[in-house]
């Protein structure tokens, strides 16, 4: 059986609301599109993303970046001043959305650990785990982060439900490092095992209006993101 098509979206920088907006529609959407896609992003100004199980004031005495947003995804503080993100959605049938999470989450590792390599970054999966402060993503690390020099330098968070599978990465890179070679690396690199070539994912109207409805309703209200 033909492994299905990569849809590729690269949305540029983004006001951090929509962004996650952007994300979390694309799992909404994953079903009834019946296609991965691969998205890259960046973003208008600072910001932190917090993982959804994460208190809002633990998180506000955490870092000083600013908006703070709460992710549909879990995990810990992830700061958005000069990292790349991405993200990752799948549909429910998929191959990779019935892998278990610990292999879901070392899959994606090793192939942005690929993308990495291609444009000269050396970079390795975590062996085990150096936690130093509890809910901040890239304080330690944990089995299968990606390490470059012993620095965690990419992690992830997951969130699986009947509409699909999301997760989102972010890849702190080195000063010297060119992003665009990396997306477009990544791209190139991802496992035939899952997906079979790729092309340009065009968002429609119908896909837009529901990224702005998740704004005005959840990412861009206080009451969500300060919902614990």
């Amino acid at each position: 059986m033909t492994a299905p098509e990569l849809l590729t979206l690269h949305s540029g920088p983004g006001e951090p609301a929509w962004n996650m907006a952007v994300d979390d529609a694309l799992l909404v959407t994953a079903a009834a599109r019946n296609a991965p896609v691969l998205r890259f992003y960046g973003w208008t100004e600072p910001a932190a993303t917090f993982g959804y199980f994460q208190r809002h004031l633990e998180v506000e005495a955490r870092t000083p970046l600013r908006p703070l947003i709460r992710r549909p995804t879990g995990g810990g503080i992830v700061p958005h001043d000069r990292d790349w993100t991405y993200s990752l959605t799948v549909p429910p049938g998929h191959a990779w959305h019935r892998l278990k999470a610990v292999e879901s989450y070392r899959s994606i590792h090793e192939w942005v650990i690929r993308g990495l390599q291609t444009v000269g970054i050396s970079a390795e999966l975590a062996p085990c785990c150096r936690k130093e402060i509890p809910g901040a993503c890239f304080e330690g690390y944990e089995q299968f982060d990606v390490l470059a020099y012993g620095k965690k330098i990419a992690g992830a968070a997951q969130r699986r439900n009947a509409s699909g599978l999301l997760i989102q990465g972010s890849v702190q890179p080195p000063s010297q490092a060119e992003r665009h070679a990396w997306e477009s690396a990544m791209t190139a690199q991802a496992p035939t095992s899952h997906f079979g070539g790729s092309r340009v994912f065009q968002p429609d109207s119908n896909f837009l209006e529901t990224a702005q409805g998740l704004v005005r309703t959840k990412y861009a209200q206080p009451d969500y993101n300060h919902l614990r």
